[in-house]
């Protein structure tokens, strides 16, 4: 057999021939599909080597049977063929997108597929690639800089060697036909399971780079010479970037991409791939030329992410898939093996919308972006509006989904909201409106914030503009009142942390969907429930969001708050709660309780949000809040005191805690805190913190036969930003911290980026919950992350080491990228973040240098962020709806001394703490969480995000890199 050098002798005499250079520029080419390999399998022979190295570069186009050809033989086979997955992004734009279609090319690349974009939407796949292959200068190999650069993508066709003399074509032909009989024998050996999710293939089978990646985030991309020149400017048509190779996305929709070409997406905000309106895609027509294109690149797995309508489409275009491939073949556009091998096409659909209107999903893509962009300008507004005593207007996107109007009211504690799905309780809206602001100017608000939806309804759906509730506020109020539309820039800027997780894992799960998928099996919607990716019908979904307008536009609107989540009704519960000063929803006299509320551990964002929730509950239903400072401290030095409704106003907006919080437990004095819940008459409990406040109420819990003040109903809402408390998914203030880490990592990746080869080890607070390392690391696209959990060991950091030199050797000379390293506080008392550093920075050598930084306890402090407060809001509501169900009034009188009261029964069940599990909210007993907890390293024994470790890695490389 020939080596894998004499090869390269062959085709290096061969680059003379100037008609053989022509051939090959002439004929349309693809890259050879490198063989996928799980992670176990073993390494690629030193022949196959020869061939990615050797001949792709030199003699670009020699086709070595593929696994995806082999598939295509029969049938039987088509399941062990290399999938090709491509992603498109459709419709209106979110902050997230690119965290999708980065995962989608990611997770498909790691799985042993080959991963393709589709620019410009459903637009691109009609288009196709209407131009000729640009050419290039492959670079010259070098130790450093390794297979990164392909050869440009185009349908695949075997190289002529016609223009080679005889005995070159003889022995070329020769070294061929031994490596493609390796390469069967190879694949007899090895086949990727694309059905096992966690099956690897190493990084190094396949490209990394096929040269479009800057390109495509510079916005390279070509303008739209039809339009232009439709509207008579043809003379500002010009000549599409090209980069320093003479690459050019000018014609060229459907784009294969490597590992590399989606590095630095994740913190980019719209799409890069681009997305456009496409009639023609709703003719038959355009569907067909959509299909050809797919066929033509070898593409079955289909992505989409985008709202309703281009979801619609694309259920639609594989029902008609049969029909198209059938005409595609009597027009003679494909062959029977083409047709046979691309007879089903799957596809699956990842939500990208800012209104987050689709049903049966919690979230969608860019929802919680633009939440954020709406509450920071709002935070702006109030203070403006606070310092002159002034009343704004404000219009939110949603056309018929009020999910932003409503949230941006919790969050921003306003005083009234407009959405489609539930309009003003009477025709005369504008009284009502009226009255409720006066109210609030009575007790002493010195502001008025309304937020209108912008498909806001009355009953009889008159459309409410901004305008005309000026109008009233000023004619009627006397208001000095303004109006701010925040348009388009609640649809920009940079994802939030949770734009960059959730569209990540939903991205996995997507790839993980569409290699699952067969003929039988639905096209699926991958949504969101609490805490839990899941897959519905695509048709289902679309039809019961098209279900909502319907309703409304019938004023069917009980309907239409039914088709929306369990969260949106409670949000809209606990925003009417929190901005009522009815009278009409007190409790009556007998049924009213004094409740304490009390913050125990350390600060988190969220923790005030929520206390402000419960007290408006209470004076909404007529109970007494009654504030416990400095946690229970404060109950033994009696520093307490009730809370009055507009004390609270502003508290929804305050990171920190207001009441004031230490770690002290109750066990300090439980005598004294008996007498205190006494003397202060609590009929309930609510506790608000972290490990600390589940340990108190454990405490209290486990001395109720000892002390009778404790039979009352306590529960406990989790808040740290540590989320180590056991049995809930999220703690409040978890959310904040993760956007403080995401924008520290941020700022440091751009300067690790500038100095193109440095790698920053960077610190989180998280205790022994390695939460916060891997959710950041997830969320920034480290490449490493060390948590208390798995600890860090010699073996582990030798691996590392080899790891980040080998992914610095690969990148493109001057083009490295600046890394990222979580490590959580407590990986390791002996390998510090000082430890590490050195040891990365001497290890690097030339390669690579190391820097570190410490967050500390910035990641403690800011103003929380939106989904806190509105988790806490929910939340709060729920607590204190379980404490109205459980509490006796006047429940400690019949704990004195010589009481004739009867005294009340208890039980474990009154004492609980809330928790998202998955996709519910549950309330837990004391005796059920203790069962998941580790005391000792106080945290729980089965977190839900421990895997997402090992994602985060092989997002980053780390894992498919090193496998082998």
């Amino acid at each position: 057999m020939l080596s894998s050098k004499t090869i390269d002798a062959l085709v290096s005499d061969t680059e003379s021939n100037p008609n053989h250079v022509a051939d090959q520029q002439s004929e349309a080419m693809t890259p050879v599909p490198q063989d996928s390999r799980q992670g176990e399998s073993e390494p690629r022979t030193k022949d196959l080597e020869g061939v990615s190295e050797g001949l792709l570069d030199k003699a670009e186009g020699i086709k070595v049977p593929t696994v995806a050809e082999d598939g295509a033989k029969s049938p039987a086979a088509r399941n062990k063929r290399q999938k090709n997955v491509a992603v498109l992004t459709s419709g209106g734009d979110s902050a997230g997108m690119n965290a999708a279609v980065r995962a989608v090319v990611r997770q498909s690349i790691a799985r042993g597929c080959q991963a393709y974009i589709i620019r410009e939407g459903w637009e691109g796949l009609v288009r196709g690639n209407t131009s000729e292959p640009t050419p290039f200068t492959t670079p010259k190999r070098t130790p450093a800089a390794s297979a990164n650069q392909s050869p440009v993508l185009q349908p695949t066709k075997s190289v002529s060697f016609s223009s080679l003399p005889p005995s070159k074509q003889m022995e070329l032909e020769k070294a061929t036909h031994e490596l493609n009989e390796q390469a069967e024998e190879d694949r007899d050996k090895v086949r990727v399971n694309f059905t096992d999710p966690s099956g690897v293939a190493p990084l190094s089978n396949a490209p990394l780079s096929f040269g479009f990646g800057e390109l495509l985030k510079d916005g390279a991309g070509e303008g739209d010479v039809e339009e232009m020149q439709a509207h008579g400017l043809q003379s500002m048509v010009i000549a599409d970037e090209e980069d320093e190779k003479g690459k050019s996305l000018k014609g060229r929709y459907i784009v294969r991409v490597g590992w590399d070409d989606v590095r630095g997406w994740l913190g980019e905000g719209g799409t890069l791939i681009g997305s456009s309106r496409c009639p023609s895609f709703r003719e038959r027509s355009g569907r067909l030329q959509a299909a050809h294109n797919l066929i033509k690149y070898g593409i079955d797995c289909l992505a989409v992410c985008g709202g309703d309508g281009s979801l619609t489409g694309a259920d639609k275009l594989r029902g008609e898939w049969p029909s198209l491939v059938e005409e595609l073949l009597i027009t003679g556009k494909i062959d029977e093996e083409q047709a046979e091998t691309y007879r089903h096409l799957n596809i699956v659909g990842l939500v990208g919308s800012i209104d987050n209107d689709m049903s049966m999903t919690d979230l969608t893509i860019g929802a919680p972006t633009a939440l954020h962009r709406i509450c920071e300008s709002i935070d702006s507004i109030a203070s403006t509006a606070s310092s002159h005593s002034r009343a704004f207007v404000i219009e939110v996107m949603g056309r018929h989904c009020g999910w932003l109007a409503l949230l941006a009211g919790v969050a921003m504690g306003a005083d009234f909201i407009f959405i489609p799905e539930s309009p003003p309780e009477t025709d005369d809206w504008e009284t009502e409106m009226c009255n409720l602001l006066q109210s609030h100017r009575k007790v002493g608000k010195r502001k008025s914030i309304v937020i209108v939806a912008e498909g806001a309804l009355d009953r009889n759906l008159k459309p409410i503009k901004p305008d005309y509730v000026k109008d009233i506020l000023v004619d009627r109020l006397g208001l000095d009142t303004r109006v701010t539309t925040l348009g388009h820039t609640q649809r920009g800027g940079r994802p939030c942390a949770y734009d960059r997780i959730l569209p990540t894992l939903q991205g996995v799960q997507a790839v993980q969907a569409l290699l699952e998928a067969t003929p039988e099996t639905p096209s699926y919607m991958i949504g969101t429930q609490e805490n839990k990716i899941t897959r519905v019908p695509l048709l289902e979904a679309v039809a019961e969001t098209q279900a909502v307008a319907k309703c409304i536009e019938n004023r069917n609107f009980a309907e239409a708050m039914s088709h929306r989540d369990s969260e949106f009704r409670e949000m809209l519960q606990a925003f009417q709660i929190s901005s009522s000063l009815a009278v009409n929803e007190e409790a009556p006299k007998d049924k009213r309780l004094r409740i304490g509320i009390v913050h125990v551990g350390a600060p988190a964002g969220g923790m005030n949000a929520a206390t402000r929730q419960a007290v408006r509950f209470c004076h909404n239903r007529g109970h007494t809040p009654v504030a416990i400072y400095n946690g229970f401290e404060g109950l033994l030095d009696d520093n307490v005191s009730e809370l009055s409704w507009l004390r609270v106003d502003t508290w929804t907006t305050r990171g920190g805690s207001e009441l004031g919080t230490n770690r002290t437990l109750p066990s300090v004095d439980l005598g004294s805190v008996a007498a205190g819940f006494q003397r202060h008459a609590l009929d309930g409990l609510l506790v608000i913190g972290g490990f600390e406040a589940f340990h108190s109420l454990m405490i209290l819990e486990q001395n109720r036969a000892n002390y009778p003040s404790f039979q009352i109903p306590m529960v406990h809402l989790p808040a740290t930003i540590s989320n180590n408390v056991p049995m809930t998914d999220f703690s409040l203030g978890s959310d904040t911290s993760l956007n403080a880490l995401v924008d520290a990592c941020d700022a440091i990746r751009q300067s690790a980026s500038a100095s193109r080869n440095r790698v920053f080890v960077v610190e989180t607070q998280g205790g022994m919950s390695g939460y916060l390392a891997t959710m950041g690391a997830l969320a920034v696209g480290a490449v490493l992350v060390y948590t208390p959990e798995d600890g860090i060991s010699l073996k582990l950091l030798q691996e590392d080491v080899e790891f980040l030199t080998k992914r610095y050797s690969l990148d493109a000379k001057g083009k490295s990228e600046g890394r990222l390293v979580i490590k959580s506080e407590k990986s390791s008392s002996i390998y510090t973040t000082e430890v590490l550093t050195k040891i990365f920075k001497e290890e690097g050598k030339e390669l690579f240098d190391a820097r570190s930084a410490s967050l500390g306890h910035t990641l403690q402090g800011g103003t929380p962020s939106p989904m806190d407060r509105t988790r806490a809001a929910r939340l709060a509501l729920r607590c204190m709806q379980f404490l109205e169900k459980h509490a006796t009034p006047n429940s400690q009188s019949s704990h004195r001394s010589g009481s004739k009261h009867k005294k009340p029964a208890y039980s474990t069940e009154t004492a609980t703490m809330i928790a998202i599990r998955g996709s519910k909210i549950v309330y837990a007993t004391m005796e059920e969480v203790l069962k998941h907890t580790d005391m000792k390293l106080r945290r729980g024994k089965d977190e839900w995000w421990s895997d997402i470790k090992r994602l985060a890695e092989i997002m980053g490389g780390r894992q498919g890199l090193v496998s082998s």
